[in-house]
């Protein structure tokens, strides 16, 4: 970038570096930053750091957590018989937006991905098998994303968990196939929780 100097240079190379961050929105933010005054723009990196020393996964669930283990599995009222699992911490938020569900989760980690060298070894699939030993939960929600990868890990996860006598159901499509969890409002996340089905 011979148009900046050194260090915006730098600034906009690890902001392009963000999802869904391409040139002309790194542009935006680094000049947003570079208006700022000399505290907010500590505020933000001192954000930034305080989240990656304090953050990490929760021992149980795979979400993020401040503590060992995080507010949803530190609940005593939640229903330890069901456990809805996702691909990502966001999509817990997602799910906990729409207000219709009390039990567990648990976080893979990503899909099943072939193409992107992804098998069921790189996700937290074993941690869910271990959690399902005690023979507390009754049910597990899939809650994958609808896409090819989110179908994959379902049907992976149905054959896996079935046979131990677990009741598997994946959540109705009222979401758009190929779309996000997170992206989905929570009347239509509520209703496919709603509608889930047997696998």
């Amino acid at each position: 970038m011979p148009f900046y100097a050194a260090p915006i240079a730098r600034l906009l190379e690890e902001l392009e570096r963000l999802p869904g961050i391409g040139p002309k929105s790194a542009q935006r933010l680094a000049f947003h930053i570079l208006r700022a005054d000399m505290d907010a723009a500590t505020r933000l990196a001192e954000a930034v750091l305080e989240v990656k020393r304090s953050i990490h996964f929760c021992s149980i669930c795979f979400n993020f957590a401040e503590n060992e283990s995080c507010d949803i599995c530190a609940d005593p009222e939640r229903d330890d018989a069901v456990v809805c699992v996702v691909e990502e911490p966001r999509d817990i938020v997602a799910i906990e937006r729409t207000g219709e569900f009390r039990g567990r989760y648990h976080v893979l980690q990503g899909a099943i991905s072939p193409i992107d060298g992804i098998g069921p070894e790189q996700l937290r699939i074993r941690e869910l098998v271990d959690r399902l030993a005690p023979g507390t939960v009754t049910e597990i929600i899939i809650a994958t994303d609808p896409d090819v990868e989110g179908e994959t890990t379902a049907l992976y996860l149905a054959r896996l968990v079935k046979p131990l006598g677990i009741r598997v159901t994946r959540i109705a499509s009222g979401l758009p196939v190929g779309g996000d969890l997170e992206y989905a409002d929570e009347v239509t996340l509520g209703r496919a929780l709603e509608a889930r089905r047997e696998m």
